[in-house]
């Protein structure tokens, strides 16, 4: 394979890193940064040379993983500073190099397809379905990391996705793949002949079409879209406490009255949700037993002067059971009974009321062990790096919080942040705003807290809710129906902010349907999968005859 091939390869890295989140204004980039790879694996098909199915591995491997590592390096910078410089970058590869290898494999399938076909077009249909088919599944197993899936790259322009409230993200990566393909079409006619010249002029006119209509329905949307008023006065907390240190060197005790001093700092008699960030409360509490909580029943006597007031705040908790009734519940001994430990949520309000919630989107390797049943042996392995051994114990579907007032309010945990159709859920059972509260911290000042609060953009648009986003170090922020930040936090600063947010019961059409793209997209990548099989199958009864 030539070299201009590899450096074409990583031009395309280098355009798909410069149209990420948190670069500003080149998102469109986008559109066109497979041209190049596209442009390269195109040479290797057809050349005369040997391997060529290994050689489009490579290359493509190659783009993708310089692309995921450049945009998602903040990961070995939380694994780095708990864990030696060599283990970090070894468990670094599995973020980094899995989705690359699924990326890859989209692009190898492709080419397997362009073999046994004479159809481009059915070719490029096929690498849509197995792209889109790969993003889902990388929302959908145990090794879940959904942070890279393309519609997300469109989060900082905002403006230009409105329509996402059709579509969600996946909307998103059908646009980007499809611009990509008609771009990189255009570029390969051959203009020389009236026959190249003619299919060039369509092609591009296709592609203005492609790319131009969805954005100018976009802004007509943007420049159009006006909230109901329906007002809610929400305050949200940054008390800005060293991840690394919170379990140790700072009591619960004394973080709970700072949040209590900076939510007093901006808190008004008709404010009614103080949101704290994930595990703001940092001590496990048995959950049958919370009403008796020193700290808890400290959040309550604050409440007091807030007549409809209510604390929706991240918690370590835990319950204890006489026999196992989950799958993640361990066994105490000294105890005689079975334990489930969660990321929580947990909603305080001026009554004996209390709701939970258990964080379900878990991270693999720090919150739960991935393929628990298959892989039980690697548990310990995964506890000294400073993760689960067991994994936390979590719920199957999203819940909703109910304020006194009977407002309904999505307890989004951190990482959850990221799935569209999971937040969606939320809407459905009746959610008027999202609450996301999380602990960025643990990345340090990178791109990876830029990342996770652009992302909420997105949620916004989907569902038309607002967002008020509550990060212990920052971002945290208020993000209304449009996908506007109204307000945000400065980085490592311990502050509150207070908005009058619009509440909204109105579902969109992505919220009703779901990721309805993605399982169509999937179903195909299947057929064409079967198709390959018994083409390759064909082919080979062939040659034996």
């Amino acid at each position: 394979m030539s070299e201009k091939n590899y450096l074409l390869g990583i031009l395309s890295a280098f355009l798909l890193w410069l149209a990420w989140p948190p670069m500003r204004f080149t998102a469109p980039l986008l559109l066109v940064a497979f041209v190049p790879l596209f442009r390269a694996v195109e040479d290797v098909i057809q050349s005369d040379r040997d391997k060529k199915g290994r050689k489009i591995f490579l290359l493509a491997g190659m783009s993708f993983f310089i692309w995921n590592t450049s945009c998602i390096y903040w990961v070995f910078n939380s694994l780095s500073a708990v864990n030696p410089v060599w283990v970090a970058a070894l468990i670094s590869l599995v973020p980094f190099g899995l989705a690359a290898v699924l990326m890859t494999l989209a692009f190898w399938l492709y080419y397997r397809v362009r073999r046994v076909t004479s159809s481009r077009s059915l070719s490029y249909g096929a690498l849509i379905c197995f792209w889109i088919a790969y993003e889902y599944l990388h929302q959908s197993w145990d090794l879940a990391f959904p942070w890279m899936t393309l519609g997300n790259g469109f989060a900082q322009s905002h403006s230009l996705i409105q329509w996402y409230e059709y579509t969600g993200v996946y909307g998103g990566s059908l646009w980007i793949l499809v611009a990509n393909i008609l771009a990189f079409e255009v570029t390969s006619q051959n203009e020389n002949s009236p026959q190249g010249y003619s299919r060039k002029k369509k092609l591009l006119l296709s592609l203005s079409a492609w790319v131009l209509l969805p954005i100018g329905i976009s802004l007509l949307i943007y420049s159009r879209y006006e909230e109901k008023p329906n007002p809610a006065n929400v305050v949200v907390v940054q008390p800005n406490v060293d991840p690394y240190v919170k379990w140790a060197a700072v009591p619960p005790a004394v973080q709970v009255q700072q949040l209590i001093h900076l939510s007093d700092s901006l808190g008004q008699p008709n404010t009614e949700y103080f949101i704290w960030p994930e595990t703001s409360i940092p001590t496990k509490i048995n959950e049958d037993e919370v009403r008796m909580d020193a700290n808890f029943l400290t959040v309550q006597a604050f409440l007091n002067k807030y007549k409809n007031g209510n604390v929706l705040t991240g918690i370590e908790s835990y319950l204890l059971y006489d026999s196992a009734k989950s799958p993640t519940a361990a066994y105490i001994e000294s105890m005689g009974k079975y334990s489930d430990v969660f990321n929580a949520a947990i909603n305080i309000e001026n009554s004996a009321k209390v709701q939970f919630y258990h964080k379900s989107k878990l991270v693999p390797g720090v919150e739960q062990m991935p393929f628990a049943s298959a892989l039980s042996f690697l548990k310990p392995v995964f506890a000294a790096f400073g993760g689960s051994s067991g994994g936390f114990g979590y719920q199957d579907k999203p819940s909703v919080f109910y304020a006194q007032s009977g407002m309904g309010v999505a307890p989004v945990i951190c990482y959850e942040s990221i799935w569209g159709g999971y937040v969606a859920q939320y809407v459905a059972q009746g959610a008027q705003f999202i609450a996301v509260i999380t602990n960025d911290g643990w990345w340090g000042n990178t791109s990876g807290k830029d990342q996770h609060m652009e992302y909420a953009k997105l949620r916004a648009i989907e569902t038309r809710r607002w967002v008020a986003r509550s990060a212990n170090t920052g971002i945290s922020c208020f993000i209304n129906q449009r996908g506007d930040v109204t307000k945000q936090t400065q980085w490592w600063h311990a502050t509150a902010l207070k908005e009058d947010i619009n509440l909204n019961e109105e579902l969109t059409f992505y919220v009703k349907h779901g990721d309805y793209i993605a399982v169509f997209a999937s179903f195909l990548a299947a057929v064409f999968f079967v198709f390959l099989i018994v083409r390759q199958v064909s082919a080979g009864r062939e040659r034996a005859a």
